[in-house]
């Protein structure tokens, strides 16, 4: 086997453990399959290359293997590739003054069983009971429950 081979599946195999430590959780085939590629090219140059070109692959491939784990780990390295954005949603907070049991709107969206309504001029997502509202139907306000808004259709 040529020393190019060798250290392709070395290098192949490190890409497979980086892979399964950082990507893939658990103990997987790729994990084992990665450790499998290096083992087997140790071995394999041992064999085909002799004892002395075996101990000096063996001793870089155990450098790759740190030095790979240290800059995979590293804090700063993944940086480059990570999402730096804010998330500036916020959970349907309901203003209990502004909403009232009882109040009357009408569905923006179809309610099945959740939608939006427009409730006093404001747009809230909406919860019902079970059943189906088409869009631009009335309805009104029963009860709240969990920080939703469940309403009926209108009688």
């Amino acid at each position: 086997m040529s020393l190019t081979l060798i250290i392709v599946l070395i290098l192949a195999g490190l890409v497979f453990l980086i892979l399964e430590m950082l990507v893939i959780p658990g103990t997987t085939i790729i994990g084992l399959s990665g450790f499998a590629l290096i083992v087997f090219s140790i071995w394999e140059s041992y064999h085909s290359m002799g004892t002395p070109m075996g101990h000096y692959i063996l001793a870089g491939t155990i450098f790759s293997v740190i030095l790979t784990f240290y800059l995979a780990l590293k804090s700063k390295t993944w940086d480059k590739l990570m999402l730096h954005t804010a998330i500036s949603g916020k959970v349907n907070e309901i203003d209990t003054v502004a909403v009232q049991p009882g109040d009357e709107g009408k569905s923006i969206s179809r309610l099945s069983p959740a939608g939006k309504a427009l409730i006093n001029n404001e747009m809230y997502e909406v919860h019902t009971n079970g059943e189906f509202i088409d869009q631009e139907m009335p309805i009104v306000v029963t009860h709240f429950s969990d920080n939703k808004i469940f309403v009926t259709r209108k009688p």
